[in-house]
């Protein structure tokens, strides 16, 4: 990618979004940031930098982009939990038509190069003792309100081989872990926020889960230089899993690992075990991700579970 180019970027407001967009500014590699934004506003007091382009639109009827278009990278979507139970048909339609309109979009512009972000949770209930590679999925309920993400995901996925097969649009695919550390929101509701808000509260960590679901997580800063090593070096119409495999570990092994080196035993974890539908978690998972494509491309993590912890930590304070 060279500084004349311009790379478009959605979900600018979201947190994976805002990673992008303030490492690609910190790392001057690009002539104009174009973000598509429903909440103008809310994106101006994010951002006051003379390369952001603000575009006020909605990916469901994406308008007419007049701006060259080099590089688009594509990560927006619903992933509050709750959203998923309360509003699951504006989930879907968010991921699935809001892809096909991005894909419609770089077939116009004839892009470079572009990078769709996908999710861990298209694997299912994928049940395996080996590392997963990223052709091998699980299943996933079609009668679960909550599949309205993963399966959406799915569909995204397979829009964008079909863009790639049809018109030779050349997009990859990026499977991301759980992606937390620098730069999460005080406001996010998963799991790793609940955890690393005990440790500064100085309370128990109370998992509602058995906490026996396998956990796939990534830095914030591993994941952005992921992506943007499958923007500049993935071969198109391939899909690369995110993910540091030394973090992979269950919920409820993570949660003692902080309790014990973060916050330095004087904490402890709690099990209530409660319905986990009701609160929108995602379904227990057993798959460990498989980053052997991605390093492949010279790609490696650079931060454990123990510093992401440190870093949330010191964001919250």
């Amino acid at each position: 990618m060279d500084k004349n180019s311009n790379v478009l970027i959605t979900g600018g407001t979201g947190f994976i979004g805002s990673l992008l967009v303030n490492s690609f500014l910190k790392k001057d590699v690009c002539k104009k940031i174009i973000l598509p934004v429903r909440n103008l506003t809310k994106a101006k007091k994010m951002y006051n930098d003379k390369k952001i382009v603000f575009v006020k639109t909605n990916l469901e009827e994406l308008c007419n982009i007049s701006y060259k278009i080099d590089y688009i990278i594509h990560c927006a979507a619903i992933t509050r939990s709750n959203e998923m139970i309360e509003k699951p048909v504006e989930v879907a339609d968010g991921i699935v038509i809001g892809t096909k309109n991005i894909l419609e979009l770089a077939k116009k512009k004839k892009i470079k190069s572009m990078v769709y972000v996908s999710s861990w949770e298209v694997y299912g209930d994928k049940k395996s003792e080996d590392l997963l590679t990223e052709n091998e999925l699980g299943n996933i309920s079609l009668t679960s309100i909550r599949s309205c993400y993963p399966l959406s995901k799915r569909i995204a996925e397979h829009y964008c081989h079909l863009y790639w097969q049809e018109y030779e649009v050349p997009v990859k695919i990026a499977r991301l872990a759980q992606v937390f550390g620098t730069g999460v929101r005080k406001d996010d509701t998963r799991i790793f926020m609940q955890i690393a808000k005990s440790v500064v509260d100085k309370k128990d960590i109370v998992l509602h889960t058995s906490g026996m679901s396998m956990g796939n997580y990534c830095a914030s800063e591993d994941m952005v230089s992921a992506v943007f090593t499958i923007l500049t070096k993935g071969e198109s119409n391939e899909t690369y899993n995110v993910v540091n495999e030394e973090n992979t570990m269950r919920v409820k092994e993570m949660a003692n690992l902080v309790a014990k080196k973060v916050a330095e035993g004087n904490i402890k974890v709690i099990c209530e075990n409660k319905v986990a539908d009701k609160f929108g978690y995602a379904p227990e998972k057993q798959a460990r991700m498989s980053a052997e494509k991605l390093r492949g491309l010279g790609w490696m993590p650079s931060k454990n579970l123990e510093q992401m912890y440190r870093d949330i930590i010191a964001e919250i304070k």
